[in-house]
């Protein structure tokens, strides 16, 4: 979640509007990937959500979800029955149970089972497609083998940039093509990414 001015109240909300089927899916994305966090930026715009300007829409297990737009921030209890329905399209994504990945934030390391961060990226490309607009952008992330470390994936809905990876704080961008281009080391596809 972000971070909160302690000395603003938090409005507490039962709807977000149009914002509500965002939250759906979100929130069921985290039971189907057990990812820990989904968080969606929304693009504004007219007929768009009825936003005149981007949304940040923040569900994290066992937390209450948090949403911004522009300067007002307002949350939801995690469990709150909302109008709105999971997308159909998104029964179709195939999240399979993995364990968790060892992944070092130094080197950009990541010990998982074989394809399982290809699997969790076309998953995650998947799940952003049901967003709606080309410009938003999903991002998923897990808990790892190591205390205070998630990993995270990032895709913007269209596809129309490449991939980042998240161990820790540092983030890798991923090489155009990738998944389909395998690569094993974060730190030298962020290298080739820049090439």
């Amino acid at each position: 979640m972000t971070e909160t001015d302690p000395e603003q109240p938090v409005e507490l909300v039962a709807t977000v509007g149009p914002l509500d089927d965002v939250i759906v899916l979100l929130r069921e994305l985290l039971h189907a990937s057990r990812a820990n966090q989904a968080i969606a930026v929304v693009e504004g715009g007219v007929g768009r959500h009825d936003l005149i300007e981007p949304a940040i829409v923040d569900v994290e297990r066992l937390n209450p979800i948090e949403v911004t737009i522009g300067e007002r921030v307002v949350h939801l209890p995690h469990a709150i029955e909302l109008d709105a329905a999971p997308p159909p399209g998104l029964a179709g994504i195939d999240f399979k149970q993995l364990p968790p990945f060892d992944a070092d934030p130094e080197t950009g390391d990541v010990a998982a089972p074989l394809g399982g961060v290809e699997h969790y990226a076309r998953g995650t490309r998947e799940a952003a497609s049901l967003l709606g607009s080309g410009g938003d952008v999903l991002q998923l992330r897990w808990d790892t083998t190591r205390p205070q470390v998630d990993f995270s994936i990032t895709v913007r809905a269209d596809g129309s940039e490449p991939f980042v990876l998240g161990v820790g704080d540092e983030t890798f961008p991923m090489p155009p093509g990738w998944p389909e281009v395998v690569t094993t080391n974060l730190t030298d596809a962020a290298g080739d990414a820049g090439d």
